[in-house]
Parts: structure tokens; sequence; C-alpha cells
């Protein structure tokens, strides 16, 4: 599997694999261990700080995650899902086309498709409100980040 060429470009360009690097290595399971990470999380607290940090979100019962609202810029339409299990923050972007979709996976495949397949980033794990927080903000900037890149690179295809 590889990854969408403009979509690997606009990772490169924001530089996805330091900053997630810097972010697991921040909230890792030595600095966050098991018995101090926030198992549980009010699902009322993450709808208000993504609500805080500017975007729409939902709960997908089905699959256990939080979504926020589609984005569209030109003939893309982002998302961004959020599954808290266990303390743990797994995050994924979503980029479509029309019916095709470029990227659905979580950031931890990233890095394999992009440097080597035994690269591995672990997830940032949370032990308080307040680092899920951080952690989120972090992850919306390189969101916001990763939707300009693609607008740049399109703008030039176009």
């Amino acid at each position: 599997m590889e990854l969408n060429p403009i979509i690997k470009q606009a990772l490169v360009d924001i530089d996805f694999i330091e900053r997630y690097q810097r972010l697991s290595d921040e909230y890792s399971a030595e600095k966050v261990p098991s018995k101090e990470r926030l198992v549980y999380v009010d699902g009322d607290e993450v709808f208000e700080m993504l609500s805080k940090l500017g975007y729409e979100s939902s709960f997908d019962s089905r699959e256990k995650f939080f979504k926020i609202k589609e984005e569209h810029l030109g003939k893309y339409r982002f998302g961004f899902h959020i599954s808290l299990r266990d303390g743990n923050a797994e995050l994924i972007w979503v980029v479509k086309e029309g019916d095709n979709v470029l990227l659905g996976l979580p950031w931890g495949i990233y890095s394999r498709l992009m440097i080597n397949p035994d690269y591995r980033i672990k997830r940032p794990v949370y032990g308080t409100y307040d680092d899920l927080e951080h952690i989120l903000e972090v992850a919306f900037e390189m969101y916001k980040d990763f939707k300009n890149a693609i607008g740049r690179l399109t703008d030039r295809r176009l």
C-alpha cells in the first residue's frame, strides 16, 4: 500500500513525522503508566474540547469514535476521527475526492508508509483531561496545516 502522492507531499510539507513523534514522546506510555491513564472519558468533556477548538462533532456509537463534521476544500472532503480507548488517543484523518478515499488510516500508519514498514510511532496516551486537551490542540493544529498544504498543492495542479 502506498500513500496518494498529494497526501504524502502534504505530510512532508507539514513535517508530520517529526511533529507526531514529538507528540508521542511527550505523551508516552513511559511518562503516563497504565495505572495513571484516564481510561474512561466523559463524552461531554470531549465534545466541549472539540467545540472550543472550533469544530462541530458527533460520536459514532457503532465504531466508538468521535468525528468532526466533514469539511470541504475544492474537490476534497476532510474528516477527523478520534478514538479514545484505555487512555490512548488514536487519530485518523480522512480525505476523499468524490467517492475515492485518498486517506483514512490512523496516524501511526503514515510513518510506516513514508519511511519504513518497521518504523512505529506510538499513540499518545493521556492521564488527565488537560493532557487530552493538549493532545487535541496539537492534533488539530496539524490538521489545519495539513488541509492548508493540500490546498497549496492542489492550487498548483489546477
